[in-house]
């Protein structure tokens, strides 16, 4: 079965689904870079399994995650430089094992130019995308850091436990280390968490959904 037959483009027309499914997914492993700030869009990813996590690195060296790219969905600013010609301004990152499948730039351009089907895919992949955007950026100036810190670590946990460093924490929320792990300690001492070196196990869970809830409902 072609990977195809995974996402909305299987409705494209026969000539245009024969040349979409003649490119080979890849399998990379967490942790691979997929661009980097400065460079230019050469072609447009699709993750068919996995995640990608994109993030904006500050002058400091500090960053923050704009957005996660899960399976049918797209990433916004390769689309912008591939239609805008705008070098990245992100980082993307493998989250976990993840296949990819990637359109030549030259085969993306002429598809948005020559089918409705590919051009309505990808506008509408765009425009969730910038509506999940601004929910990210609306969290992080509107929203107290212990809810965004508790609603992250639920979002993490694979059963009771989270595995991942406070910098990984303070990117994904738009904070600091620092502020982190004076957060932590503070579930700690009410006895919602256990702290370990990169890896915090969850004692509290209603504790912190109902936390993570004054986020959700603010």
């Amino acid at each position: 079965m072609s990977w195809l037959e995974e996402t909305d483009l299987v409705r494209l027309d026969a000539p245009d689904r024969a040349a979409l499914a003649r490119l080979a997914p890849v399998t990379l492993p967490r942790g691979r870079s997929l661009f980097h700030p400065g460079e230019a869009a050469e072609g447009f990813p699709l993750v068919l399994r996995g995640r990608v996590e994109v993030f904006l690195v500050g002058p400091s060296g500090r960053d923050i995650l704009l957005y996660a790219i899960d399976p049918g969905e797209t990433c916004v600013q390769t689309t912008l430089g591939l239609m805008g010609g705008e070098p990245y301004t992100g980082e993307a990152l493998t989250a976990r094992e993840t296949e990819v499948v990637t359109v030549p730039k030259v085969l993306f351009l002429r598809l948005m130019d020559d089918s409705d089907v590919f051009r309505a895919f990808v506008f509408r992949a765009f425009a969730q995308r910038m509506k999940s955007t601004m929910h990210v950026l609306e969290k992080v100036a509107f929203h107290k850091i212990e809810s965004r810190l508790a609603e992250a670590l639920l979002d993490l946990a694979e059963g009771d436990h989270v595995t991942a460093t406070q910098a990984e924490l303070a990117s994904r929320i738009g904070s600091a280390r620092e502020v982190i792990s004076r957060r932590l300690d503070g579930f700690a001492r009410r006895g919602w968490v256990r702290r370990d070196r990169g890896h915090v196990t969850l004692l509290d869970r209603a504790a912190l959904a109902r936390l993570a809830r004054i986020a959700a409902e603010s």
